[in-house]
């Protein structure tokens, strides 16, 4: 494998263009997004993501990096290879304690028509989740309990956001996902005889009542505001999580988490 391009200036220009993938309108243009992280990378790449782009910093990296065959495998595919130093590198890492791996990947550009979804699914929908980190979550369940596909509906933020994909730890690569409106959302999901179970506070009926044997769509909504009442309209069943504290609401992800696992731990 031949010595990778050296970079030891903050400054350098071609740091800009990873800075860039920091906004959304930069990612839709060129349809690329940045995967930050050692495990993220090792999953993405798993999973058939061949980066255009990898920037690693040696100095940053721990043993298990060092040593784990990653930077091997990018080069044997042959990805761009850069190396950093640790000003440069920590100029244009996103998260607090780098471990010296960036890579510049293909976004997941993909609607609800291009899921191919296996007979009774079990599918996620978000629907206008505004924060990254609780669609990453949602990811990471949907990623751990089988979820055959999760649907941003309406969605506020994108799937290449670089800080879904870090709190995903890379299974927005494993796990498929769409984006689309809410409107066509319901009608791919009637089209698809798969009935939805929307989780909102206003019903008397609780998660564990609900029969999610079969083909089921479980739909959440924004913290501040849940679901919309379009689609909780269309909902074949409205549930509720029971609480007995003081707070009244629960976290998005969490609450998507509770009500997968029922409908995991229903279907055996």
């Amino acid at each position: 494998m031949p010595a990778p391009l050296t970079i030891t200036s903050p400054a350098n220009p071609r740091l800009k263009t990873l800075l860039a993938l920091r906004r959304r309108r930069t990612r839709e243009q060129e349809r690329r997004t940045l995967v930050e992280g050692y495990e993220e990378l090792g999953l993405a790449m798993d999973a058939g993501v061949v980066p255009a782009e990898l920037y690693i910093c040696p100095e940053l990296m721990g043993e298990q990096a060092r040593t784990g065959g990653l930077v091997q495998k990018a080069g044997e595919l042959g990805v761009d290879l850069v190396q950093l130093s640790r000003a440069a590198f920590e100029k244009v890492a996103y998260r607090e304690g780098p471990d010296g791996f960036l890579a510049v990947v293909g976004t997941v550009d993909r609607r609800c028509a291009d899921l191919d979804l296996p007979q009774d699914p079990l599918i996620l929908v978000c629907e206008g989740v505004e924060k990254p980190g609780n669609l990453g979550a949602m990811l990471r369940t949907a990623d751990a309990a089988g979820v055959d596909a999760v649907v941003a509906a309406d969605p506020v933020t994108d799937w290449g956001n670089p800080n879904t994909v870090r709190a995903s730890k890379g299974t927005v690569f494993s796990v498929p996902v769409a984006s689309d409106t809410s409107a066509v959302t319901v009608d791919w999901l009637r089209a698809h005889g798969i009935p939805l179970v929307a989780a909102t506070p206003d019903t008397g009926t609780t998660h564990t009542q609900v029969d999610y044997r079969g083909p089921v769509a479980i739909a959440v909504g924004a913290e501040k505001t849940g679901l919309t009442e379009a689609m909780v309209a269309v909902a074949q069943h409205r549930v509720r999580i029971p609480m007995v504290g003081r707070a009244n609401s629960l976290n998005v992800a969490t609450s998507a988490a509770i009500i997968v696992y029922e409908a995991v731990r229903q279907r055996g």
